[in-house]
């Protein structure tokens, strides 16, 4: 990792460069974030405990002072005694690891005056001396950003914005060229906007392959988001350590890391005398940079730096939020038709027909022009697609595929060369398996789009063979716009379409698994219920002939003839005579309310209940959905939390308890504005809750609460008997005094207890269990 340099200084080893040499062959694997050299414009000091273990080879030119020297006397022999004590006390209390921060401007070791910067790395302290011009104004970072900021807001679109961004970093920098370089899916870049001297030959438009700024280097990027390079020509300063045992020193966060020679060479090549490079970050991944090109040597000191990383870490949180706004049309209208279709696939039995049909199916999901559903062995097609027959050995491909939910391409051809006869129908792919065993896939297919790129430079020809003739590889020397067309090629699938694919196979994945365990259930549950219907058919038959021939027929005879007496002869009775058979009528009618609440009580002990898991959210919005104008006409608000769990229960029954809750709450209920909660206590949430004997720990306790009426302790247990009101008939709207009778008896049935706990005159809360 060291090594001897026959002109090193005495007590100094010179730091070398790990590995083979590197050129284009290898460039991509070369460790740049320890290039073993600095910058020849600064000189770099690293302390290991406040003392000396490398420095760079250039002390003698900008502090009149060996290697040897600094190395030996460390801070101590550069600063005066108060400098250094502030310089010491900063290093103490600052948080620098990986953070660069500027310290101070003093002089060196009487030789000028420089800009201290430092960090912390690996338990090393990095300080880097730039000598400043003199005479120069400081720069405010914050009020050439907050000018400039003025400038971008105003910008309508993400186009307007860079071309603003670029021409703001050159004004504000004063270099040559100011472009905003763009990171495409495939690595490649493009320069989206472009400031420049009118002399230069404009850069806007051209793509650079990814093979110029190799993985490396972005990583880089993304960990330290500015690198200038004061002079492309700069001869590298090597690093010195005190001993040979010393590892590399990490640079990644070194404003005068000495960069890859291949690079110099590459900038040297496009006529660049020095560059400086701002990233734009989006999330954790590289959007594109900020790049600055000078055709002669330029140094732009820190003030003028830190304004231009200020700016772009405020860039790219607007970069971000302005991609965002042009994503968020479009993923609002994939939400909406994957709602529609969700809906439709609930509400269909025929879930091919659900998404294929007319109204909405798949193509108004994602914007393609032609998609293919096999289901059972049956393919539909729809829009534009290749032939059935081509599909059909498609599909056959899709199954030798590695196993994965979703997979998609924009060069179908490239990876299922048949492909390339229906190019024009399907260069692109995105295919989602429901099942492979039964080659079940819903597919998308998107049209060859023919494209014309224009490159800076040929990207065939990256490199060229150097002059002397040898194998080793430089970069390429030509730049001028080369155009290419691009053959076999899709409009790309857009990250919320791959979203929206996933969410449809969740979607479709869960009709289906709730439709077999329906059937599941529905067959366990007949096969079960067999016996019991044979045993009590025979009772139900004649309980039913009793309630409803038996009693309601002489009854609707008493009802018929009161009616019939009361109309003929009211005016030959007296007011008392007359009132008695207005009631008897009244009275008739009330008879036959008890007997078909007693019916449906009846009912509600011998029909099987359908046990499935059932979300309370949707259950209850239907329930309200059916209350609503009742509720609108009492002006009810009805409070309902949105995380209500899922439990297994017959959801008819389960609706009718809530129902019958609800409509007693704003019934009961005199409060200027009435107001109905429905909540859920989960294990481990009851808190002070009483709850009766036999009311397991692990079971939700659901309630609904009201500030109606209230109802006094003693009548707790009443309540819940048949036909028992607290109140005369017509008070509250009247009722058969049956409803919690029947509420307590779905309850019971689901293995759960109802309870009630009520201060008089403030309103009520009805507790209940659901145990399947």
């Amino acid at each position: 990792m060291t090594g001897r340099s026959g002109d090193q200084p005495p007590g100094a080893v010179r730091m070398t460069r790990l590995g083979a040499p590197v050129d284009l062959t290898n460039c991509d694997r070369e460790p740049i974030h320890i290039p073993g050299a600095a910058q020849p414009h600064g000189v770099m000091l690293v302390l290991r405990d406040g003392q000396p273990e490398q420095v760079s080879g250039n002390t003698a030119g900008h502090f009149g002072l060996e290697v040897a020297q600094v190395l030996d006397g460390g801070l101590g022999v550069l600063l005066e005694p108060e400098v250094l004590e502030r310089v010491q006390a900063s290093l103490r209390s600052e948080a620098l690891d990986d953070s660069p921060l500027f310290l101070l401007s003093t002089p060196v070791a009487g030789r000028g005056l420089f800009d201290l910067i430092a960090h912390r790395r690996a338990g090393l302290t990095i300080l880097e001396f730039e000598a400043v011009t003199s005479g120069r104004p400081r720069v405010d970072a914050y009020a050439e950003v907050r000018r400039a900021m003025n400038r971008l807001n105003s910008a309508a679109s993400l186009s307007e914005f860079t071309s603003v961004l670029a021409r703001e970093v050159r004004q504000l920098t004063g270099f040559d060229r100011v472009m905003v370089y763009q990171f495409g899916e495939d690595g490649t870049g493009t320069v989206i906007a472009e400031e420049r001297r009118d002399d230069l030959t404009p850069f806007l438009g051209l793509r650079y392959p990814a093979s110029d700024i190799p993985q490396q280097a972005r990583a880089l990027y993304v960990q330290n988001m500015l690198r200038i390079i004061a002079d492309v020509g700069y001869e590298p300063a090597p690093m010195f350590a005190r001993g040979p045992e010393q590892e590399p020193l990490d640079m990644s966060y070194c404003v005068l890391r000495s960069v890859s020679p291949i690079h110099l060479q590459y900038l040297k090549n496009m006529g660049v005398g020095a560059s400086m490079s701002v990233s734009l970050v989006r999330g954790q991944e590289l959007w594109g940079l900020i790049a600055c090109h000078h055709q002669t040597p330029r140094h732009l000191p820190y003030d003028l730096r830190s304004a231009c990383e200020l700016l772009g870490q405020v860039a790219s949180v607007q970069v971000s939020a302005r991609q965002e706004q042009l994503n968020q049309s479009y993923r609002l209208n994939l939400k909406t038709a994957q709602a529609q279709l969700v809906e439709r696939m609930a509400e269909e039995r025929d879930l091919l027909e659900a998404l294929v049909g007319s109204d909405t199916n798949l193509l108004q999901l994602i914007d393609a022009p032609g998609a293919a559903v096999t289901l059972h062995g049956e393919t539909v097609l729809l829009g534009v697609t290749p032939p059935r027959e081509q599909v059909q050995e498609l599909l056959a491909w899709l199954d030798t595929q590695p196993d994965g939910d979703v997979l998609h391409t924009t060069t179908l051809a490239r990876e299922y060369p048949p492909a390339a006869a229906f190019s024009a129908q399907a260069s692109g792919l995105l295919a989602v398996r429901l099942s492979r065993s039964r080659h079940d896939y819903v597919m998308w297919f998107r049209p060859e789009e023919l494209q014309t790129v224009t490159w800076g430079g040929d990207p065939t020809k990256p490199v060229e063979v150097a002059p002397d003739g040898s194998d080793r590889l430089t970069p390429r020397r030509s730049f001028e716009a080369w155009m290419e067309t691009v053959r076999g090629r899709s409009r790309p699938w857009q990250v919320e379409e791959l979203a929206a694919a996933r969410a449809l196979r969740r979607a479709i994945m869960s009709v289906v698994l709730r439709r077999v365990e329906e059937l599941g259930a529905l067959n366990d549950h007949l096969e079960r219920s067999n016996a019991d219907l044979e045993r009590s058919n025979a009772d139900l038959d004649a309980f039913a002939y009793i309630a409803s021939h038996d009693l309601k027929e002489p009854l609707r005879g008493l009802h018929n003839y009161s009616v019939f007496l009361l109309e003929a002869y009211e005016h030959q009775l007296d007011e008392d005579g007359a009132a008695k058979l207005r009631t008897l009528v009244r009275l008739t009618q009330r008879m036959d309310a008890l007997i078909d609440s007693l019916l449906l009580y009846s009912r509600v002990g011998r029909v099987d209940l359908s046990f499935r898991p059932t979300d309370l959210n949707d259950l209850l919005r239907d329930v309200l959905d059916v209350l609503s104008p009742r509720l609108e006409q009492l002006r009810v608000q009805v409070q309902v939390p949105p995380d209500l769990p899922t439990l297994t229960v017959d959801r008819v029954r389960t609706g009718e308890v809530f129902s019958n809750l609800v409509t007693n709450a704003m019934k009961y209920n005199d409060s200027p504005q009435p107001t109905v909660q429905i909540g859920a206590l989960r294990p481990g949430g009851r808190g002070d809750l009483r709850v009766p004997p036999g009311v397991p720990e692990h079971a939700t306790v659901l309630f609904v609460r009201d500030n109606g009426i209230g109802i006094r302790e003693k009548h707790f247990e009443n309540i819940f008997r048949i036909f028992k009101r607290l109140h005369t008939r017509d008070q509250f709207g009247g009722g058969t005094g049956a409803g919690l009778t029947i509420v307590r008896k779905i309850v019971e049935r689901h293995g759960g207890q109802i309870w009630v706990d009520s201060e008089y005159g403030q309103g009520s809360v009805f507790y209940f269990t659901l145990e399947a």
